[in-house]
């Protein structure tokens, strides 16, 4: 069973700080790193600071990499394709950059529950009501999609464990596919909750 994204207790700094203030943080930092790297060495200082952050919130480093490992799989493909089209450079780049964004995102996950994420983004959201937006169905949007990213995650890493128990090679198709029919019926199943409770809109 995968663990990635689901919250884990504590009463570090990290854990304590306010669930809104926390987004505002992670969006701050990653579209900081976004911008800042623009060399490979540049990885590494960034790659210092998550792994700083993950020890203040006094993270075990098995839970921590149990909840990046599934990562790896999908950044592979990603740094292939970015090798032959930019070069190696641009593929340490695109791809450190994006592995510590979801790194520290996640983060944010394993020191906040859910119920105080949901609660920070819909009140984040409330002053756009007089616009005709809904708080409440943006704040279940946003929770569902961060929830997917761990189930695609952990279908990943079911797919890969599957093949290697059968002793077969890496094949891309072979990967990609059953991850894709996963995700897909996942939805369907998801959709089909939601209508059963009046949320089909």
């Amino acid at each position: 069973m995968s663990i990635v994204g689901l919250h884990h207790p504590g009463n570090s700094p990290l854990h304590r700080m306010p669930a809104g203030m926390k987004l505002i943080v992670v969006a701050l930092v990653i579209v900081a790193m976004t911008l800042w790297i623009r060399q490979p060495w540049q990885v590494l200082p960034c790659a210092v600071v998550v792994a700083g952050t993950y020890a203040l919130a006094r993270i075990p480093v098995r839970l921590a990499v149990t909840q990046l490992r599934p990562l790896l799989w999908m950044l592979a493909i990603i740094a292939v394709f970015q090798v032959i089209v930019a070069g190696w450079e641009r593929a340490v780049v695109i791809c450190g950059s994006l592995f510590l964004a979801i790194a520290f995102a996640l983060l944010i996950t394993l020191t906040t529950r859910m119920t105080d994420m949901l609660d920070a983004i819909v009140a984040g959201v409330r002053p756009l009501r007089r616009v005709g937006v809904d708080p409440d169905r943006v704040g279940l949007v946003l929770v569902m999609t961060i929830r997917c990213i761990p189930l695609l995650a952990s279908m990943v890493a079911r797919v890969t464990e599957a093949r290697k128990a059968r002793g077969l090679g890496f094949s891309l198709r072979a990967l990609v596919v059953p991850v894709v029919v996963g995700a897909l019926m996942t939805a369907e199943a998801m959709g089909e909750a939601l209508a059963a409770r009046g949320i089909d809109d």
